[in-house]
This record gives structure tokens, C-alpha cells and sequence, in this order.
């Protein structure tokens, strides 16, 4: 079972859980005689999304690998279906009651959008994750893991920002410019793409100063990290953690 969760919609799930899964299976298989007569046996897949961003989306969607497809087949012979799940207040009540982890956390994201527009990113974090501790919302995780949750929280809260705005940015640049629907919807999606990788490789780089720093009980510069760019980059250096790719 493949679970991912998304805070932007992204059609191209289909093909990224296509490789996904192929890799598990290859791995799944590798002892396996796949030459042999007899038939060898692979678990039942499940693809699964739980969205959460700000823009609107059905309460559930099915994603098809043959929605792809440049020539459309009747009957596709190769097929992948991506269920998603719109997490956010309000959507899917029977999946939110039967999983309260889930649910918790739909609502501490919630908590976060509502102080943003009140404070600072950095000081809505820190009041959401006070609020559900004293209610006891995602206690025991956030409780543990306060320091490394509220850093994760900024950098998905400003990746969905970030996305946002480079789409409407790309989006009315190629509409000045005279540029058809289909090339300013592949600009506006390469920008995009490019942007969520580089911000993803951050957060890998991130977590591991999170976990270096956690081990060696430094709380104050976890907390100085969160909001200093520059004396976080200075702990990269200390630690050696280089940006992927260098």
C-alpha cells in the first residue's frame, strides 16, 4: 500500500506510483524464480492520496495512469488508480472518524492557516503546536518531537505558498505574453515541479540537521535554525551536510 500526502494537487500520481511500485516489486521479487513455471504470488497493491492544500478539491477523485495516455484506449492494457482523499475539515467524515491520527492532524493543519493570518509563519507553528498539546491533538508526537515538527511544518507551509504563488506568477506571464493554453499549463507545471524538488532535497538536508542536533540535545539552535537562514547555514557547514547534487 502506497500512501503519499500532498499539500498541491499533482494529476501525475499515477506515473510516479507506477514507478513506485515497480521498484517495491522488483525488490519484493528479487529471490524469486520469474522464469519458472510456476506462478509467482505479489501483494495486492493500493494507491492512496491524502490531499490537504488550500485550493479546492473533491471530496475523493480517482487518478488514472490511461488519463495519460497520449492515444486513448478503451480498454487499457496497462492501468494504475490513485484514490484521493481530501483530508481538510468538513470532507471524508467516516475515514476521518475511523482514523484519529488523521483527523488530528487535519485539524492542526487547520490550526496553522487560521493563526497564520493572524502572526508570523514561525509564531503560528508555535501556537499550534501549543494549542493541540494542551487539547490533546497529536499530543504525544508533537510532545516528542516539537522542535523537529515545527521545523517541517514552516517548510510545508512555505512549499504550498511558494508553489502557489510561482503558478499564478507563470500562469500571467504567459498569458501577457500571448503564449498558448497547453505551453503556459507546461511552463507553469515545470516551474512548479522544479521548485518542489529543490524544496524537497531542503527539507531531506533540513531533517538531517533536525536529527544531528536532536541527538546532541541542542534545543536552542534547533530553535534558531527554524528562523535564522544564515546561522542555519552556518550549522550546514558545521555539520557538513552539502545541498544535493554538490
Amino acid at each position: 500500500m502506497l500512501y503519499e500526502h500532498q499539500s498541491t494537487a499533482n494529476p501525475n500520481m499515477p506515473l510516479r506510483d507506477l514507478f513506485y511500485v515497480a521498484r517495491v516489486l522488483e525488490r519484493r521479487t528479487r529471490d524469486q524464480n520469474l522464469y519458472g513455471s510456476a506462478l509467482v504470488g505479489i501483494p495486492t497493491p493500493r494507491f492512496v492520496v491524502f490531499y490537504n492544500g488550500s485550493d479546492y478539491q473533491a471530496e475523493k477523485q480517482l487518478l488514472k495512469l490511461s488519463d495519460a495516455f497520449q492515444k486513448k484506449q478503451e480498454t487499457p492494457e496497462l492501468e494504475l488508480v490513485v484514490t484521493v482523499y481530501n483530508i481538510n475539515p468538513g470532507n471524508n467524515p467516516s475515514l476521518m472518524e475511523a482514523c484519529c491520527v488523521l483527523r488530528e492532524y487535519a485539524e492542526y493543519v487547520e490550526l496553522v492557516r487560521k493563526f497564520v493570518r493572524e502572526m508570523s509563519l514561525s509564531e503560528a507553528v508555535e501556537h499550534a503546536v501549543d494549542h493541540c498539546i494542551r487539547n490533546g491533538i497529536l499530543q504525544e508526537f508533537l510532545s516528542e518531537n516539537r522542535a523537529e515538527a515545527i521545523a517541517m511544518s514552516i517548510f510545508e507551509y512555505d512549499e504550498e505558498r511558494h508553489l502557489k504563488s510561482e503558478r499564478e506568477q507563470a500562469y500571467h506571464s504567459g498569458k501577457n505574453d500571448g503564449i498558448e493554453e497547453g505551453r503556459k499549463k507546461g511552463i507553469a507545471e515545470g516551474i512548479k515541479e522544479g521548485i518542489k524538488e529543490g524544496i524537497r532535497e531542503g527539507e531531506v538536508r533540513f531533517a538531517k540537521l533536525l536529527q544531528i542536533l536532536s541527538a546532541e540535545k541542542r534545543e536552542d539552535d534547533i530553535r534558531r535554525a527554524i528562523t535564522d537562514s544564515a546561522y542555519r547555514e552556518q550549522l550546514y557547514q558545521e555539520k557538513r551536510l552539502q545541498e544535493m547534487g554538490k
